[in-house]
């Protein structure tokens, strides 16, 4: 079973920028309704660029299953506009390069627009690893956070 140990934060500088592996990549992604039970899995469809993904994730904020398929971006254009709860999430990712690990970070457009968010993926729950001093306070344990939860909301989270 494939895991997911993630951690995130929110960005306070734009030191990130500087250090970036390549241009940003855009997102745009959207989430099946699930019945809203906190136990159930989430199912996300993503553009990414021109590829198009279908990722199942299971519960939990800092560890959980996750499973990532490719789809046709047709496809994944048609779940977006069709099946996916609105409003779709927008957001530029960006790859970058920090004490030996990469770090994503993501500019959320729309309606999180001013949101910003590096995370990290670990290779264990309690591996240690640097962080960059662009990063500010960990959200990791914050629901709010969740991609799947922003999703839905009016505004970026405050605090």
């Amino acid at each position: 079973m494939a895991t997911e140990i993630e951690r995130k934060f929110l960005v306070t500088g734009e030191g990130w920028r500087a250090a970036a592996l390549a241009p940003g990549l855009r997102l745009r992604q959207g989430y099946l309704p699930n019945g809203g039970a906190p136990t159930a899995p989430v199912v996300r469809v993503r553009l990414a660029g021109e590829d198009g993904f279908l990722t199942i994730k299971g519960p939990g904020l800092l560890s959980r299953a996750e499973f990532e398929y490719p789809i046709p971006a047709a496809d994944a254009e048609a779940m977006l506009a069709t099946l996916c709860t609105p409003p779709v999430l927008e957001k530029s990712r960006t790859r970058v390069a920090h004490g030996g690990l990469v770090w994503e970070v993501d500019v959320f457009a729309g309606h999180l627009a001013g949101l910003v968010m590096a995370e990290v993926e670990l290779a264990s729950a309690d591996q240690p690893f640097a962080r960059p001093d662009w990063v500010g306070a960990e959200v990791t344990d914050d629901a709010r956070y969740q991609n799947a939860v922003l999703s839905r909301a009016l505004a970026p989270p405050h605090g």
